[in-house]
């Protein structure tokens, strides 16, 4: 990275923000390990060939979150657990807003592997093939991933039952006045 601006980094921050957010679930977390990344980022820029820093980084994110969670996997469940019977509320003003929160509940009940894919080419934009590399498995799996993750989240939008989470159903919005027929 000696070659790299400072600036090319800073405007690779909101992406990485994102991408951590949407692994870690927890702002905090998701700071900690943005910070986490660039140090390691920085420790090993003799490794980077130019070209492609924003790939480059998230994929540094994916794995330094992979080597975090392998360390607090105990703790990971008792927050997972905690997770489940927290309820999340928000004020009724808009539909649009319960909507949008019913739609991040349904993303986040996804599996790990199927949420980081999906987010990497959805949200991000990467190409498959650049998704595909950020965390380290072949193309084809990562199609497969967005596939079940997709399906999942279509699934969820029926009113199914989501391979992620068997045991929620899509949580309704209620009539307010008027008739529910």
């Amino acid at each position: 990275m000696n070659d790299i601006k400072a600036t090319d980094v800073m405007g690779v921050l909101n992406p990485l923000r994102r991408y951590a957010r949407s692994l870690a679930r927890d702002e905090h977390l998701a700071e900690d390990l943005v910070q986490e990344t660039l140090v390691r980022a920085y420790e090993g820029r003799s490794s980077f060939r130019s070209g492609n820093l924003r790939g480059w980084l998230l994929s540094i994110l994916h794995n330094t979150f992979l080597d975090g969670r392998r360390r607090h996997m105990a703790e990971a469940r008792r927050l997972e657990q905690a997770a489940i019977f927290t309820e999340t509320t928000a004020p009724a003003e808009q539909e649009s807003r319960v909507r949008l929160q019913q739609i991040q509940a349904a993303f986040m009940s996804l599996p790990h592997e199927q949420r980081a894919a999906l987010h990497l080419v959805a949200v991000e934009g990467l190409s498959y093939q650049e998704a595909a590399n950020a965390l380290g498995i072949p193309v084809g799996t990562l199609m497969s991933r967005l596939g079940r993750a997709r399906a999942a989240l279509r699934a969820f939008e029926a009113g199914g039952l989501s391979d992620a989470s068997e045991s929620r159903t899509r949580p309704d919005l209620r009539i307010v006045g008027g008739s529910d027929v």
